[in-house]
């Protein structure tokens, strides 16, 4: 199963703090905030309202055609402390994230992510009983995350 960060559900908690959703809308929503550029799928938002049922964020009212969440006192309170980490609006935030999501740079830097990933996995597995190459393997990414540190000052 993939793993979800935690901006899908904080969204979530933004707009359930505006109003009471059925899961549709929240879709809808959230690709509308985005101007298109987040397409929900089920596969994501409904996993990510159970796993704000589960944390007791939100609720659920089943009593109606379509299932309605809404968010409670814990889910206003953890969004409450969410919101003091953030710089600027969330939904201008939110865009921007998924339209440099979608571009064709952070594409391509998530394909060079990957194979840089492999090859680590590969150097790391030739390093097992011979010190010499993990002391090596160390250097080198030390080296990099050095260079990543001053790059992001």
């Amino acid at each position: 199963m993939r793993r979800r960060r935690g901006f899908i559900p904080l969204a979530i908690l933004h707009l359930l703090a505006e109003e009471s959703m059925h899961g549709y809308q929240i879709m809808k929503e959230l690709e509308e905030r985005s101007d298109g550029a987040y397409v929900a799928s089920a596969g994501t938002i409904y996993p990510a309202l159970q796993e704000l049922l589960d944390q007791q964020l939100i609720e659920l009212d089943s009593g109606l055609d379509k299932k309605v969440y809404s968010i409670n006192q814990s889910g206003l309170k953890r969004l409450e402390e969410m919101v003091q980490h953030e710089e600027g609006d969330f939904w201008t935030e939110w865009k921007e994230r998924m339209i440099w999501r979608n571009s064709k740079e952070s594409l391509q830097l998530r394909e060079s992510v990957k194979a840089w990933e492999r090859e680590l996995r590969k150097a790391m597995k030739q390093t097992r009983g011979n010190p010499e190459d993990a002391s090596e393997l160390i250097a080198l990414i030390n080296k990099m995350t050095e260079r990543l540190k001053k790059k992001n000052k």
